[in-house]
């Protein structure tokens, strides 16, 4: 079937819905796809997770950014993830994680290169990429339903003043949505992303301004920190470039469709 542009698709069939208990719209994790003139397309896609808290989704995070990727030859998805204290964990890393698998499952059909699937994510959805690249699950081969079949792993990860850690240095709105009220030293641990780098964490862009007062520069230099040790090829924009959720940014953006041409 020929993907629409613009076009909304739910993640699962309403019956199949895990952790589905509400029928509002936004207790339905959705995607949303922007396609490239096929003159452009490069066959490359990106999940795209705005910022929020994980109790919001920033609108300038979202559409705007799928655009911009779209203009480069990407297509673009934009995920409606569920979040807020109704969903907290594991229910966004569920929705990320299904989604990477669906646009995996429909590469050929819908232009794709099943190898270059990517995520990006801004801010608590940074922490929500970060996690997608780091907390990996292996595919079912057996699974009745076939998008459970193919793997959740990005292939690349993008992460723009992102949250990666659920301690002091993280983010304490998104850590109380994402873990509640008292979350045990090792959940903390376990989501404070930067301890999950292993070798098989796909490659990073990140973008982080030290002037940054909301989310600490050190999630980042934490991260990155994790990826040189692993030998994970990245490339880390870093400086005073302003404060939190500046989105779409000459600063960065030229530089991260540089170091993508370099991936994937």
């Amino acid at each position: 079937m020929a993907l629409k542009d613009k076009e909304v698709m739910k993640l699962w069939d309403d019956a199949k819905l895990p952790f589905g208990e509400k029928t509002a719209a936004e207790d339905i994790p959705t995607l949303q796809a922007f396609l490239p003139d096929p003159a452009k397309a490069n066959g490359r896609a990106v999940v795209v997770l705005p910022g929020g808290g994980y109790s919001g989704l920033a609108p300038h995070e979202g559409a705007p950014v799928a655009e911009w990727l779209v203009e480069a030859g990407y297509t673009a998805f934009v995920l409606l993830y569920r979040r807020g204290t109704n969903y907290p964990n594991p229910v966004p890393l569920t929705d990320a994680q299904r989604a990477l698998r669906l646009v995996r499952s429909k590469a050929g059909e819908w232009g794709i290169a099943a190898d270059k699937i990517g995520i990006l994510g801004f801010s608590a959805g940074g922490h929500l990429a970060s996690t997608a690249a780091t907390h990996l699950t292996e595919p079912d081969p057996a699974a009745p339903d076939p998008v459970d079949r193919v793997s959740a792993r990005p292939d690349f990860q993008i992460l723009v003043y992102p949250v990666i850690s659920m301690g002091e240095e993280g983010h304490a709105g998104s850590r109380l949505n994402l873990l509640g009220e008292n979350p045990t030293p090792e959940q903390v641990q376990n989501f404070s992303n930067q301890t999950r780098i292993t070798e098989k964490t796909p490659p990073a862009f990140l973008f982080h301004s030290t002037l940054d007062d909301v989310v600490l520069v050190a999630n980042s230099d934490q991260y990155v920190a994790g990826l040189e040790k692993a030998g994970i090829p990245y490339r880390y924009v870093r400086g005073e470039y302003g404060g939190h959720g500046i989105g779409l940014n000459d600063c960065w953006t030229g530089d991260c469709l540089t170091w993508l041409e370099t991936v994937v």
